[in-house]
């Protein structure tokens, strides 16, 4: 199976405008993700996908796997739906473009199990750390069955806690957004209107959910959020430099 990695790059960011092109450490946020995504193995292709001149020229001085997509997409997956489309492949694995500190392994795993479990999609989840997170509605919490399918993702607490007030959150999941896709599904996801529980949530899959198809979910131990704010970006500063990453 040809299996590509697709790190969606929009230009425009609400809580932080322009953060794929931010300076962090010497390089921009997205040359980070892409770096971290080249230490998997089981993958054969690295794609960028641009929806703006000014990020396709900066993604061109480390790459030349840059393409340019359109600026009106109505989700991150609709968006890879376009570059598959363009790059002959089995298997698509959508990387944020704001992910610096990426685990690469997590891709080699989510594609293990995308080909046992013979699902459309694949996804990752790990422990919800405390309390804060647990009730963050931009940390999304996800609901697995017995064999780890998604459920439901959302941005409340679920399941709520009926009868117990809760001291400890560990038992409850918060979603990683790095998905696998069989290419054949990408297609047929793009073609459905955006659902009720996508346009409530801003949870574009629950789309996926809504409309019957399997989401195969892995368990992780932890993952560092991702740049979403200005306090993010500092945040991810100080690691750079404390760590000495180059």
């Amino acid at each position: 199976m040809k299996t590509i990695i697709v790190i969606p790059a929009r230009l425009k960011s609400t809580r932080l405008p322009g953060k794929m092109l931010l300076d962090l450490g010497g390089k921009p946020v997205i040359q980070r993700v892409y770096e971290a995504c080249l230490k998997s193995t089981l993958h054969q292709e690295i794609w960028i996908a641009a929806d703006s001149n000014e990020v396709f020229n900066v993604c061109k001085t480390f790459t030349n796997n840059v393409l340019m997509t359109r600026e009106d997409h109505p989700s991150g997956t609709d968006r890879i739906a376009e570059v598959a489309a363009t790059i002959p492949c089995d298997m698509v694995i959508n990387v944020q473009g704001d992910e610096p500190f990426f685990d690469a392994d997590i891709v080699d795993r989510l594609i293990t199990a995308l080909q046992q479990s013979g699902a459309d999609m694949g996804s990752v989840y790990a422990p919800v750390a405390d309390l804060d997170e647990l009730h963050n509605p931009n940390l999304v919490k996800v609901v697995t069955d017995m064999n780890d399918f998604a459920l439901y993702f959302s941005r409340y607490a679920i399941p709520f806690s009926r009868d117990t007030i809760l001291d400890d959150a560990s038992a409850y999941k918060k979603h990683m957004g790095v998905y696998a896709y069989k290419a054949s599904f990408l297609p047929e996801f793009v073609k459905l209107p955006v659902s009720f529980l996508e346009a409530s949530e801003k949870l574009e899959q629950l789309r996926a959910i809504e409309n019957g198809y399997k989401i195969k979910m892995i368990a992780v131990a932890g993952f560092e959020k991702g740049v979403d704010t200005p306090e993010d970006l500092e945040h991810a500063r100080k690691k750079i430099a404390d760590n000495g990453i180059v």
